[in-house]
């Protein structure tokens, strides 16, 4: 029978090279203690409790800074947070770990272990338990969160994937018209080569444009592919019909599968894409 673990290693958080004893109310980078003054330190616990959700300026206040407290809270709190990024090495702008939701709060974006039996004690993290479980949700999905780099990895696949599509139907042009006279009447296959010619030449810089931003972590890319699904919704519903050009050697059967399976994958992206870089509000 496992043994359960102790009180004092379930009040230990970690993220990327750092650890938190909440405990002892120590900050710790590759096991060296870090200095940070209590109630950046208070800000930073709140913040890891309810990782990957939006914790409001208010809820701070309630919590580090009591009602008959006399101090300015909005500088306290904006020195706080920039105690916190200094002693992580983040940044406001291209934030790693605290992310600043403007007129709203704060998020912790970076994958947390050891945070799950905090968050069953967390109000703010409370509406996001998973059946009571303390199982850690991603905000707006109601999923437990996954390894980011499982997510990334399935989004640079879905890309590879277009590339081939495009590459190979621009390569076998002449077939691609082949098919379409042979199924259609002249004006429906210059417009399926067209239709070819101009998606394929904007896919494919479409798709490196997004592989690249996933293989360098760009962390915006969530508010960017947002911007950009509905021209990639558009394009991949198109392309969704091409099974039908293969139809004299695939049948109508595994046509149309094939079909249903590619009119998904545009919102498994977005999916993929919300799960590995959230986006505030």
């Amino acid at each position: 029978m496992p043994t359960p673990p102790s009180s004092s290693e379930s009040r230990l958080v970690r993220f990327a090279v750092f650890e938190v004893d909440l405990a002892a109310g120590e900050l710790r980078k590759n096991g060296a203690r870090l200095r940070l003054q209590e109630q950046p330190f208070q800000v930073l616990a709140v913040l890891l409790e309810n990782a990957g959700r939006v914790v409001t300026r208010e809820d701070l206040r309630q919590k580090i800074w009591p009602a008959d407290t006399f101090v300015d809270f909005d500088h306290s709190l904006n020195t706080a947070v920039n105690k916190i990024r200094e002693a992580l090495g983040d940044s406001a702008s291209s934030p790693r770990f605290v992310e600043t939701l403007a007129r709203r709060g704060y998020r912790f974006i970076a994958p947390v272990n050891g945070v799950d039996a905090l968050a069953a004690k967390s109000p703010v993290a409370a509406s996001d338990s998973a059946s009571g479980m303390g199982i850690a949700l991603l905000p707006g999905l109601h999923v437990p969160a996954p390894h980011r780099g499982v997510v990334r990895g399935l989004f640079a696949l879905i890309q590879v994937m277009y590339l081939t599509f495009y590459v190979n139907a621009l390569h076998h042009l002449s077939d691609v018209d082949r098919v379409a006279t042979g199924s259609l009447p002249e004006w429906g296959a210059r417009l399926i080569v067209i239709a070819v010619l101009v998606t394929g030449a904007t896919g494919i810089p479409l798709r490196f444009y997004l592989l690249s931003a996933v293989g360098f972590d760009f962390r915006k890319l969530g508010e960017t592919f947002g911007r950009l699904f509905p021209v990639v919704l558009a394009m991949d519903q198109l392309w969704a019909i091409a099974p039908f050009l293969l139809l004299p050697k695939i049948g109508i059967g595994l046509a149309f599968a094939a079909t249903a399976a590619l009119l998904y994958v545009p919102f498994s992206e977005r999916t993929l894409v919300r799960m590995a870089y959230p986006v505030g509000g």
